[in-house]
């Protein structure tokens, strides 16, 4: 028997990779025992192939002894409720990427995770990328010397998923606010891991494509006090990609191809390097050993073992809620600045409305 876990919602088709991993992996010691999600049709194909309890309220499977944790996956319009009552029963909760609509939502999950002392991480699943560990590895140490611009793609296809996309929750504005505030976030949110807070952003955001699925394209500029300047680009009308991390430093740069899904999922050489980086004086570049999957999935099922390292006491958060607080303001901020024209200071309070 492994912790005991409820589902809060299945909306997000993550949870199922992770579920996938838990239950093919029983020594992961995770086992997911109920779920509960506010569409009934939606939770009854979700926990029929599982053979776990279909709870018809949040108080029912919170209220189950065997159930120890919880994975909130709902609707990000749901997160901050479903936190606040998830941690006064006193579960340890993973949260879904990102933390809430806003930072009014984002900064009462903050205080209810704060307030019931509960185990709580956010599920960014960049922050746990073999390749990404490895570029963070290599510029904490001084062999590359001062970092000078960082560059991060990270891009989907959704404009060839078919309609159903566009009358899903993920271009709500009320379930989800916008495909940028949704998806672009994982990006923003590497920066942040990688590099800090920063003072400020100037971004140019726009819809394209279809005015139903909100903010498709677009550039957000992030400035560090002396360096270095950090650039999201993201699309969510593009089929196909190579390059997508180069960070340019003092003594060395480093490039990483084929790290999101239009990358990834296109033909590429057999002996294609993933992630790489060149040295000033060298006469080659240096190719890790990292393989890049064949496909996006396994980056995201990559999460699971983390993620059951974390409810079972073996590592730290992936993220806290103060972080996925911090990184929804980088992500709002690029909505302010698109709105204004203008740079815009992470802290500025007018973000605290966007």
């Amino acid at each position: 028997m492994g912790l005991g876990v409820g589902i809060l919602g299945f909306a997000h088709g993550h949870v199922g990779a992770y579920i996938a991993q838990w239950r093919e992996h029983p020594e992961y010691g995770i086992e997911v025992v109920a779920g509960w999600d506010h569409d009934a049709a939606r939770l009854e194909k979700n926990v029929a192939p599982l053979q776990v309890r279909a709870c018809a309220t949040v108080q029912e499977l919170l209220a189950d002894a065997a159930v120890q944790a919880v994975v909130i996956t709902s609707e990000t319009a749901r997160h901050a409720d479903l936190v606040e009552q998830a941690a006064a029963a006193g579960k340890a909760i993973i949260l879904q990427k990102p933390i809430a609509l806003n930072v009014s939502q984002a900064n009462r999950v903050v205080a209810a995770v704060n307030r019931a002392k509960v185990p709580f991480t956010m599920a960014w699943q960049m922050r746990v990328d073999p390749q990404n560990l490895k570029m963070k590895e290599l510029l904490a140490g001084d062999d590359f010397g001062k970092v000078f611009q960082v560059r991060r793609r990270h891009c989907l296809g959704a404009h060839v998923w078919g309609a159903w996309f566009l009358d899903s929750w993920h271009v709500s504005p009320t379930e989800n606010r916008d495909i940028w505030a949704d998806d672009a976030a994982h990006a923003v949110d590497f920066i942040h891991w990688l590099l800090g807070v920063p003072e400020t952003v100037t971004a140019e955001i726009d819809s394209l494509w279809n005015p139903k699925m909100p903010m498709d394209n677009g550039f957000a500029i992030y400035r560090y006090a002396g360096g270095p300047v950090a650039e999201v680009s993201s699309s969510f009308t593009c089929v196909a990609g190579e390059n997508t991390t180069e960070i340019v430093a003092e003594k060395g740069t480093i490039i990483q191809n084929y790290g999101d899904g239009p990358s990834c999922g296109v033909p590429r050489p057999a002996d294609a390097c993933g992630l790489k980086w060149f040295m000033a004086g060298a006469k080659d570049w240096v190719c890790s050993d990292i393989a890049s999957p064949p496909n996006h999935g396994p980056r995201i099922a990559g999460l699971a073992l983390p993620l059951a390292e974390f409810l079972n006491g073996r590592r730290p958060a992936i993220a806290t809620a103060a972080e996925g607080l911090t990184t929804l303001r980088m992500t709002l901020g690029c909505h302010l600045s698109t709105r204004l024209g203008r740079r815009v200071a992470i802290h500025d309070p007018a973000i605290d409305n966007v």
